[in-house]
């Protein structure tokens, strides 16, 4: 804490973000009190410049951030903070802090969660003429012999060293297999969580061996 550059006031900038999504949530302001209480819990702590007092991030909504990370920048005068959010980040209830909207050139990032939640949507809305709606009325029967389907195009894409049609196919298996998850209420961060955990099995693992 010795080497961060606090301003006048003695306050810091905090950047937080979504340790899984990497989406950014909030920025809030911290001073050397709310960074020792975040430290020592283990949750985001800040300080308010409007009531000019120490607050525990969701001590009274529920929606706490359970710190993963924390760190400064390369002048050491702003903190990011990486956090798995439990409920809404933002105070107005929407998912994150920053929705206002300044320049936009009509772009839209894609992502394997916005693919989730368009098949979600697909599954309580039925929408006529949607494959993804045809998919579940069919049930999972019909869901899992797509998705041996496509595994078998991967294959054949794979084993003639095809690559482009191998990335067309790996798409299929890839969304077939999210209907599926959708199907049997499985969300992409419980598979996430899945693959953490094996990761953090298999460094502990290698650093057994190495003693």
């Amino acid at each position: 804490m010795n080497n961060l550059n606090f301003d006048s006031n003695g306050l810091i900038p905090a950047v937080v973000q979504d340790f899984q999504s990497r989406e950014v949530l909030m920025l809030a302001y911290m001073n050397e009190e709310s960074i020792r209480i975040t430290q020592e819990e283990g949750y985001t702590c800040f300080y308010s410049r409007s009531r000019k007092e120490i607050w525990r991030k969701g001590e009274t909504s529920g929606h706490i951030q359970k710190v993963i990370r924390m760190s400064s920048d390369c002048d050491n005068d702003t903190i990011l903070i990486e956090v798995e959010q439990t409920g809404v980040a933002c105070h107005t209830g929407a998912p994150n802090c920053f929705f206002n909207t300044i320049i936009d050139e009509g772009k839209t990032p894609f992502s394997i969660a916005q693919l989730e939640d368009m098949i979600q949507k697909r599954k309580e809305t039925k929408v006529e003429n949607s494959y993804t709606t045809y998919l579940f009325e069919k049930g999972k029967e019909k869901i899992l012999k797509k998705v041996g389907e496509e595994s078998a195009e991967v294959i054949i894409g794979a084993m003639q060293d095809d690559k482009n049609e191998t990335i067309y196919e790996i798409a299929d298996l890839t969304y077939h297999v999210l209907v599926l998850m959708v199907e049997m209420d499985i969300s992409v961060n419980e598979v996430k969580q899945e693959l953490s955990r094996r990761h953090i099995i298999d460094k502990k693992v290698k650093q057994e061996k190495m003693v």
